[in-house]
């Protein structure tokens, strides 16, 4: 693997672990998958592979903070306003 490529696979690791500590179903569960699934392709050597493997780690990311954002949203409008319907 390319040194480039080795930072950028190294730089989503610890973004998607960063992240993984508020996970809904505990940072323990999100770790073992993440081990998991970095795991799984620890043998690439194809960059192509590894670029749209690293792609679909930003998505994961994306969709991550998405449901943080969503948490927090809901969180405030329970707070701050009432169920009137």
């Amino acid at each position: 693997m390319a040194s480039s490529l080795r930072g950028e696979v190294v730089r989503l690791y610890k973004n998607l672990l960063y992240l993984g500590k508020e996970y809904p179903k505990g940072a323990d569960y999100f770790r073992s998958r993440l081990k998991a699934a970095f795991l799984r392709h620890k043998d690439e050597k194809d960059p192509e592979k590894i670029k749209q493997l690293i792609a679909r780690g930003e998505f994961v990311i994306k969709e991550l903070e998405a449901l943080y954002f969503l948490r927090k949203y809901r969180a405030m409008k329970q707070r701050y306003y009432s169920d009137d319907k």
